[in-house]
């Protein structure tokens, strides 16, 4: 990790599944005794995301930065950079937050920033996944952590999880068997990032 600070940041835009799934696996896997480890915020561009109550509800700092108070990205970004560095964060963990940023911000948090995408990349960047692995015929789909980069959905792979595609199967039940194996992967990559693994 870089630096010694190791407080950890998550972003999200709504439930915040991923979210819950790293905070319960930091603290039953004592993160913040092994690594000095710790989620100290939760902050979402949309206001009425669930996943803030129940971060509040944990005794987690939140926060709102609504992107629709902004004309630009540019603008949206640098409000989202102020609020994140009041942490002082040594990871910022996109769960299931659905704004593309801009190269500025992830420059900013070069090699402290991932991500979670339910494929397995490169395969099927961008969005409707599970319908297009379908579509495709895939036998097979999944979820990728990455490192964030400029380019969408791009980035050094951290983990992955393989997911079978079942006969007459939908997007919504494989997203569904998708997300379970997200709530280990994520946490377990994160906790990889911690112990300097990867």
């Amino acid at each position: 990790m870089v630096g010694v600070n190791k407080n950890i940041v998550i972003l999200i835009s709504g439930a915040g599944s991923n979210m819950a799934a790293i905070v319960r696996a930091s603290r039953e896997r004592r993160w913040q005794l092994r690594f000095g480890a710790q989620v100290t915020a939760v902050i979402s561009n949309k206001p009425s995301a669930d996943g803030l109550a129940w971060a509040a509800g944990e005794g987690i700092a939140t926060g709102v930065v609504d992107h629709r108070a902004f004309d630009r990205r540019e603008a949206f970004d640098a409000a989202l950079v102020t609020h994140i560095d009041a942490h002082h964060p040594a990871l910022v963990v996109l769960a299931g937050f659905m704004r593309i940023l801009t190269p500025g911000f992830v420059q900013h948090y070069e090699h402290r920033l991932i991500n979670i995408h339910p494929s397995l990349l490169p395969a099927f960047t961008g969005l409707n996944t599970h319908q297009r692995a379908i579509d495709m015929g895939c036998r097979v789909a999944g979820a990728t952590v990455h490192r964030v980069t400029a380019e969408l959905d791009h980035g050094d792979i951290l983990d992955q999880a393989v997911v079978p595609i079942l006969p007459g199967d939908t997007a919504q039940a494989l997203a569904g068997r998708v997300l379970v194996q997200e709530h280990l992967m994520y946490p377990r990559a994160i906790e990889r990032l911690l112990a300097g693994a990867n």
